[in-house]
């Protein structure tokens, strides 16, 4: 039995694993339930999530990753072995290689961190490797070449903009603006507009049924469910996507400055590729409706986002896999 190359997008959100030669065997989400008490898990990623907002006192759902590093090491551990426990990665005779992905501004203690993390789940080397890089490869863009391509990774925890050549990162910025932070921006607005607690899973149902972030770009109504913060009994109330653009406005904006920020210091060769080649868009924040339209407009330069947003990361380890020797040891 030989030893596996097992490559994992470790989000703030969702865990997804590639194993080299199999693809993409794992997409769940990062969360772990446990005793309080015992401090012993009771179940890891979707029967845990399952589990937010909706457990009794001393079972808790933990969120180990905040801001696409680690928050809770011992949680991230017992999350990560679970899952390579579930997808068969490590056998008694071998230990595998395990490339994980991490936000490009991160400091080297965050960076050790998650590499100790991965090697006390058994594996016998570990490659870390900056996820805009891998999302631009898992996205189909030939970075290996001296010209410029640029790439805006929008995840659970992070978001992740980058301008690459010759197979490395030429400028980037990294902000803690990402999925979560719009769910709280939805969730804060109808607390403010009508006095309704809503909780995190029901506003990224909002999210992604009626979200916008294009003035106009679409015009849909959902009925919200939650608590009447003057009654505290549940209460329904009809939401637009209008408002759903108004709660994201300011978020949606410091991504678009930031990009603007890195476009300022990219070398004028490589800014010269970008108005040809477009920027690509990648990570679950690439699916709200009108991101790419909201980044063209703004920043005059054509935006694509990329075939399957969610899975570039993890599918760009995939390639890295088979190419190791373009991974930052």
């Amino acid at each position: 039995m030989f030893a596996k190359d097992i490559g994992i997008d470790l989000g703030t959100a969702n865990v997804l694993i590639y194993i080299k030669g199999q693809g993409i065997v794992l997409n769940e989400p990062s969360v772990v339930a446990i005793d309080s008490e015992t401090k012993k898990p009771l179940a890891v990623g979707t029967a845990a999530r399952d589990m937010l907002g909706r457990t009794p006192g001393k079972v808790k759902a933990i969120r180990p990753m905040k801001d696409g590093v680690i928050a809770d090491f011992e949680i991230t551990e017992i999350m990560l072995d679970s899952f390579i426990k579930k997808v068969n990665g490590k056998s008694f005779l071998s230990r595998p290689r395990i490339l994980i992905c991490c936000p490009s501004n991160i400091t080297q203690v965050e960076k050790n961190a998650i590499k100790e993390a991965a090697e006390r789940t058994g594996a016998k080397k570990v490659f870390l490797e900056e996820e805009p890089k891998v999302a631009a490869v898992g996205a189909g863009l030939d970075i290996s070449k001296p010209s410029g391509n640029m790439v805006i990774d929008v995840g659970g925890g992070t978001t992740d903009i980058a301008v690459l050549s010759l197979g490395g990162i030429v400028t980037s910025s990294s902000i803690k603006i990402a999925g979560n932070v719009f769910d709280n921006d939805i969730m804060k607005y109808i607390k403010d507009k009508y006095k309704l607690l809503i909780g995190d899973r029901t506003a990224e149902e909002i999210k992604l049924a009626i979200g916008t972030v294009y003035p106009g770009s679409k015009k849909e109504k959902m009925e919200v469910r939650g608590r009447d913060l003057v009654t505290g009994l549940p209460h329904t109330i009809t939401l637009c996507s209008e408002e759903v653009e108004e709660a994201l406005r300011e978020s949606v904006y410091l991504i678009v400055n930031t990009t603007k920020n890195v476009l300022e210091q990219t070398p004028p060769e490589l800014s010269a590729d970008i108005i040809d080649k477009g920027i690509v868009v990648t990570g679950g924040g690439a699916l709200i409706d009108g991101f790419d339209k909201l980044l063209a407009h703004e920043l005059k330069v054509p935006v694509f986002v990329a075939e399957s947003p969610l899975t570039c990361v993890v599918e760009g380890t995939g390639v890295l896999l088979d190419n190791l020797y373009l991974v930052d040891k």
